[in-house]
């Protein structure tokens, strides 16, 4: 109740920032701490909170790089990203994240550029109603919002060059994983790996929640890995809060117009959406901080079952021998 409070009235929280805070906002006084040439990855970087992300980023200098599925749609963004500061350096990059081929082609083009890689943004998501399946029959939420989409194939790909970049640098690499609060509303008896890649008695809303929890555990597990090799790149978990977005938008069918009309009264603008996930890549007091969860830009409590370690090692054994098995084990 008393969370609930604070986000309703933007009460401030230890890192000076709430629910009503910008992005804008929080990364304002970031510049002058902020090393030159930060290069930044952004996935669903074309619409809604990735975009306000790339803007903000590229606003405080740091040079962005937009993979999308339509790079018309990023086109659009660069150019109003270029309105406002025309100095901004944007690339785009195509990618269909719900393919192991378009990954790799990727992350094959992003790596020839031969360009440092500071912070890696997996901000991309989808919700589907009805059940639908990737090219490598993989249930199609699970595969964008967790397998493929970043969140463990892009990550994984990208990870050597971001530790390379923060030896070389001497500047703290950053990975950001989008979750969401709905995470909460997973039960240890409903996450059965086997049934999340086949779609087994799919509801949507449970597969949104089931792929978000699978973020934050990708960050536990990837969190303890990179403590291990002592690499200088941190890995945390963000909730952006429920923002107008195209997923809000897909949901909207499911409630009536009254009931969405009284809540959207209470969602954020992207740029409140974007806020910790650019508090999060730019923030000195960030600097450090790994396996950590944000709302509203502080930390906060996650569900039990996201912490559970053991659920994030079995859970990254099952994702990476799927991979190993889907792609014959020649590319990972």
């Amino acid at each position: 109740m008393k969370a609930t409070l604070r986000y309703l009235a933007g009460i401030a929280g230890p890192s000076g920032f709430g629910s009503n805070s910008t992005a804008e906002q929080v990364t304002q006084h970031c510049f002058s701490f902020l090393p030159s040439h930060l290069t930044a990855i952004i996935t669903g970087g074309s619409s809604g909170i990735g975009a306000e992300t790339a803007r903000v980023l590229a606003k405080r200098g740091v040079r962005v790089v937009i993979a999308a599925r339509d790079l018309k749609k990023a086109s659009e963004v660069r150019e109003n990203i270029r309105k406002e500061n025309p100095k901004a350096e944007i690339l785009l990059l195509e990618i269909d994240l719900s393919s192991f081929a378009s990954v790799h082609r990727f992350c094959s083009e992003f790596l020839a550029s031969e360009l440092p890689l500071n912070i890696l943004i997996n901000n991309a998501g989808i919700y589907s109603p009805n059940l639908e399946f990737s090219e490598e029959k993989i249930e199609m939420t699970f595969a964008t919002n967790y397998v493929v989409a970043g969140h463990f194939l892009l990550t994984k790909m990208l990870l050597e060059k971001m530790i390379d970049t923060a030896k070389n640098t001497g500047t703290e690499g950053k990975i950001i994983n989008v979750s969401s609060e709905v995470h909460s509303w997973v039960r240890g008896s409903s996450f059965h790996f086997n049934d999340m890649v086949s779609g087994k008695n799919y509801n949507g809303t449970r597969a949104y929640a089931q792929s978000k929890l699978a973020n934050i555990l990708h960050v536990k597990e990837m969190d303890r890995q990179l403590k291990t090799r002592n690499a200088r790149v941190t890995i945390n978990a963000v909730h952006p809060g429920i923002a107008k977005t195209e997923i809000i938008r897909a949901h909207k069918g499911l409630i009536t117009d009254s009931v969405f009309f009284i809540a959207s009264k209470l969602l954020k603008s992207a740029s409140q959406g974007a806020s910790t996930t650019c508090y999060v890549a730019l923030s000195p007091q960030t600097e450090g901080v790994s396996g950590k969860y944000y709302t509203d830009c502080n930390e906060s409590n996650c569900s039990g079952l996201a912490n559970d370690e053991l659920e994030a090692q079995k859970l990254w054994n099952h994702t990476h021998a799927l991979l190993h098995r889907q792609l014959h084990g020649s590319l990972i």
